[in-house]
């Protein structure tokens, strides 16, 4: 069994700015630096999801320093997919951000599709530069054809979230689903990120139940993406 360590970043994390989550990011940013997480994923939901922040937040998203209370704060989004190439979110505003993130949730316009389209519409996402992660991919009200989406996430380097409040919070149902995925990204080398998926502060580099999974389905340390800040950044291409 491979040895997992907490990771230094946390590539999936709410502000208050996503209408149904508590903390701001300077909170957030706090609460990194106490646990040791050098980098958080500032990704509020996108407009398209109800409540979400509307697209003036994502533009304003150059007021953010690059560094708060001494952890990297990557600019970002959960965009919404709403089919077959297309996310809730205009591509020049896509271009601006450090770290996109891309996931079907309810009452976005895409449910009950079934696998075929569901598969088809992610492995679109994974086609795009723009898109650097599919998140909670174990949903299981949108299922997915596991085994293609892990073969084009190893082929195009587009990681795939195992997604820890998946297993205890939110998604029921979701925890056999992340085992596939977990198992067949060990398999195919595909690469994983971690996310919380925190949407209060302390939540914030949580990352026990994924790290339990990936552990014990074989996948190795060095195909979790943010591993570290300097894997962080060198998988999203950014500077330190």
């Amino acid at each position: 069994m491979p040895t997992m360590i907490k990771p230094e970043a946390d590539l999936h994390v709410h502000t208050v700015a996503s209408g149904h989550a508590f903390s701001t990011i300077g909170e957030i940013t706090l609460a990194a630096s106490a646990k040791g997480i050098r980098a958080v994923g500032m990704t509020d939901h996108g407009p398209a999801l109800p409540g979400g922040p509307h697209l003036y937040h994502f533009a304003a998203l150059r007021f953010i320093p690059a560094t708060l209370n001494g952890v990297r704060v990557l600019r970002g989004i959960e965009a919404n997919i709403l089919g077959k190439g297309k996310l809730d979110l205009p591509e020049p505003l896509l271009d601006r951000l450090d770290l996109v993130l891309a996931g079907f949730h309810e009452g976005c316009g895409f449910d009950d599709k079934g696998v075929k389209a569901n598969t088809r519409a992610v492995l679109s996402m994974m086609d795009s530069p723009r898109v650097h992660v599919i998140c909670h991919p174990g949903n299981p009200n949108f299922p997915l054809d596991y085994e293609a989406v892990v073969r084009q996430a190893a082929e195009t380097g587009t990681a795939l979230e195992i997604n820890n409040a998946s297993f205890y919070i939110s998604r029921r149902g979701s925890s056999s689903n992340c085992r596939v995925i977990a198992r067949l990204c060990a398999e195919h080398d595909a690469p994983v990120a971690l996310g919380s998926d925190a949407h209060i502060a302390d939540g914030v580099g949580e990352f026990s139940e994924a790290l339990k999974v990936l552990a014990e389905e074989g996948v190795k340390w060095e195909q979790v993406v943010n591993r570290s800040l300097a894997s962080t950044l060198q998988f999203l291409n950014l500077e330190s």
